[in-house]
């Protein structure tokens, strides 16, 4: 192939691969003069912004008013907004006071009810909640809006649910879902949640059956830019889900869509989910999904939507979303393994292809499996010791993550590029045999296990199409096989970007597999490349850009400031105290309390608080004792009935606090519950010693622990009483973070924490 050929095909490729990305979405996030019985995403940011100008958890001042100015928005509407309030604790033992805002839009028939849902709180202390959740709120009151202007009466009531403390663990959505008169009216929810500030919006289903019939009447509705394929609905019914939407399908078998985005994962609940931050086009999305699906569930059927069987889906540019039915997926591999058989035996024949090549073809590919498959596995490890920083950021997803994708995408096809270029006296139709099999066997694997990703077979069938060109033409049209790879191009290079940025640097390794396994597939062209090694030249200097960059970017500034973190620990048992951080690498701003005295802090953590991912201290140094006041302990019922004792214990704020841990090594708990909800039995006989229950405490109020308990045996509990103003108290001086600095997320943060012991003898 000439050199001018193989350029152009390579710029085809990446324009190809460009187009897939950039159709995924809307191309302009905001019309100059949208029609106003359209989605006005003008409108929407508007809401955002007013929404989020201060973190809003459940609890603190900003919460109050957020829920104020959603109800106003509602109420503008013409809509008669109520507030739920109750305790719930949820799956994970965490007590707080839910206040769901509800309204409902009236419809013609008695049928089921379609809910729109969304979560109001922001994340404790300092998300100020643009993408996570006001971004979803913002939509919802948008899409009602431009709904209602259309003066037409819906068929089904369609239900609003702007959920609270989602956060804290899903307790608005368990208090609707198990209290609400009108949840067991609902047929299906619409859930808006995010991950990250930007990119496109993913479609997840929820269901506890099968999915065929949800997705049929999802493709019925016509959303413009449908994102969603069955592998990542596979692998999220096979993982522990933490969305209000989780809830509603658990507990009250209720179908429900969810709709979240995961770019820009950096910022996800931190002080950077501003409205400034999040992406005008993501938040567009998010509204071309609402308007079709409320349009169309509003009045479908609502009281058929289970089913047995599932379908495999997945969204390509041009056909939106493509599926087909889970009893086709061993049906297509099998065709496919015939085709393969029967076209390699016909190569035979036609001597195109011999045995040897054939079975040097295997060489290739796995050298370059391997080799990705191992630098890929090893890269965050190694990030980490060159750069100790980055494991301040908790979730993996560093600020020039998006580099580091490109840089290890360029290396593993660097690697390709030169590998195959060793290999190059093999002719083009044998050196497809290996990718073929390993191809089919990775289908056949993937049918068996994870059904949901059966759609793998199509790009595959491609090559097959691919190979039995080659097998007739020795010099075949190159823009026929770059046609060819067009499957393989749009299906799998979102989850080559996607693996990483949802999951963390620590999947790259799924990026670097892909890549080879997608450069497999465009082996067809890539094998008549006559210069391979000059490409794999100019990839290895780009991948060396592109880790320079990233190098360059490793550091933190204003715009990708430093997770850090302070907390001063007061043991009101000793009257001692202890300043403690979660950080790995001092920031000057932590060093100033935390410097050359500190120590390890496997002391303090033998009572881990809970928090996402279960970060635990880092270092500790000796502080200052203040005057704190611990929270009051009155045991007001201490009573034996037969074999059990039966002990109430009040706690009870004496100053401004945000929450309340309780820790017992003891497991052997018959029964307990918190401020009268009771944890569930499940839970007590499946807990490990350390944490009972986390109570996020709204307007101070106290904490009344019910336990029954074995009789004879002694029992300790140790009290951890939070509250977040360790930066504002009077009896502290602790000054500004600066610019390029922000509370760390996920942990206990920016607080003052009293510990105390209570016995029960």
């Amino acid at each position: 192939m000439k050199t001018s050929t193989s350029t152009l095909t390579l710029i085809l490729i990446g324009f190809i691969i460009y187009f897939g990305f950039k159709s995924s979405m809307p191309s302009d996030a905001i019309s100059e003069a949208v029609n106003t019985k359209q989605f006005d995403t003008e409108r929407a940011l508007a809401h955002v912004e007013k929404m989020a100008s201060k973190p809003h958890a459940v609890g603190f001042p900003a919460h109050k008013e957020v829920q104020n100015y959603i109800r106003r928005e509602l109420e503008k509407l013409g809509l008669k907004t109520s507030l739920q309030e109750g305790y719930t604790t949820g799956d994970w033992a965490n007590l707080s006071k839910a206040e769901n805002i509800v309204a409902k839009i009236e419809g013609t028939e008695k049928g089921k009810a379609l809910l729109l849902l969304s979560h109001y709180d922001s994340n404790p202390h300092s998300s100020f909640g643009a993408s996570d959740a006001g971004s979803g709120v913002a939509t919802i009151l948008e899409g009602v809006r431009a709904f209602l202007s259309e003066n037409k009466k819906p068929k089904n009531d369609i239900i609003i649910l702007l959920s609270d403390a989602e956060e804290l663990g899903l307790n608005g959505a368990d208090l609707f879902v198990n209290n609400h008169p009108w949840s067991k009216d609902v047929g299906l929810v619409l859930n808006f949640e995010a991950r990250g500030s930007g990119g496109p919006s993913y479609m997840l289903i929820e269901t506890n059956r099968g999915n065929s019939t949800l997705i049929k009447e999802f493709t019925k509705a016509n959303p413009d830019y449908p994102v969603a394929n069955s592998l990542v609905y596979s692998i999220y019914k096979m993982l522990p889900n933490d969305t209000d939407l989780t809830i509603f399908r658990e507990d009250g078998d209720i179908e429900g869509l969810n709709f979240a985005f995961i770019d820009d994962h950096y910022d996800y609940h931190t002080a950077k989910d501003t409205y400034e931050r999040l992406d005008k086009k993501t938040l567009a999305h998010q509204g071309s999904y609402l308007m079709p699906l409320l349009h169309h569930f509003s009045e479908a059927n609502l009281t058929n939507l289970k089913s047995l069987s599932d379908y495999n889906y997945f969204n390509v540019p041009f056909f939106k979303l493509v599926s087909y039915p889970f009893d086709w997926v061993w049906p297509l591999f099998f065709i496919a393994l015939l085709l393969f058989i029967v076209l390699t035996i016909y190569g035979f024949k036609k001597k195109s292809l011999d045995l040897k090549n054939s079975f040097l073809s295997f060489v290739p590919l796995l050298i370059t499996i391997l080799i990705n498959g191992i630098v890929g596995y090893f890269s965050w490890t190694v990030l980490k010791s060159i750069y100790p920083q980055y494991q301040d950021i908790l979730h993996g997803f560093t600020y020039n993550g998006y580099t580091y994708i490109t840089a290890f995408v360029l290396f593993s096809l660097a690697v390709c590029f030169f590998v195959y270029h060793k290999f190059r006296k093999i002719n083009t139709a044998a050196i497809l045999v290996g990718p073929l099999v390993f191809w089919l066997a990775l289908c056949a694997g993937l049918t068996a296990y994870l059904p949901g990703a059966n759609f793998f077979i199509i790009p595959v069938y491609a090559l097959l199409a691919a190979y039995l060109i080659l097998i007739h033409q020795e010099k075949p049209n190159a823009l026929l096989l770059v046609f060819l790879i067009i499957p393989a191009l749009w299906i799998f290079t979102p989850f080559i970007k996607m693996f990483p940025v949802g999951l963390g640097l620590k999947m790259m390794v799924a990026s670097t597999l892909l890549t080879t396994l997608v450069f497999a597939l465009g082996l067809p062209l890539f094998s008549f490349y006559k210069h391979k090694n000059r490409i794999a030249l100019v990839m290895s200097l780009l991948f060396i850009i592109a880790m320079v960059s990233a190098h360059i970017n490793s550091g933190f500034s204003e715009e990708n400031a430093n997770p850090t973190s302070l907390v001063y620990v007061y043991n009101s048992d000793k009257k001692t105290a202890q300043w403690a951080t979660y950080d790995y690498v001092l920031s000057d701003w932590t060093a100033q309390f935390i410097g050359a005295d500190k120590e390890d802090a496997s002391t303090l953590d033998k009572n881990t608080i809970s928090s996402k991912y279960r970060t635990a201290f880092t270092y500790v140094a000796k502080a200052p004792t203040k005057n704190i006041l611990g929270p009051k302990i009155e045991k007001i019922r201490d009573t034996i009935v037969g074999n059990e004792r039966l002990v109430k214990i009040c706690i009870t704020p004496q100053r401004n606090v945000n929450r309340l841990d309780i820790f017992t090594p003891q497991t052997n708990i018959i029964k307990a519950s918190v401020n009268s909800v009771p944890l569930s039995d499940y839970f007590l006989k499946e807990r490990t010693a350390g944490k009972l229950v986390t109570h996020y405490i709204s307007n101070n109020t106290y904490t009344e622990l019910s336990l029954t308990l074995p009789v004879g045996e002694k029992f300790e509990f140790e009290i951890y009483e939070a509250s977040n103003d360790l930066l504002n108290n009077a009896l502290f001086t602790i000054p500004a973070r600066p610019k390029t600095a922000i509370p760390k997320p996920f942990v206990l943060n920016d607080a003052i924490l009293v510990t105390k012991t209570i016995h029960i003898e």
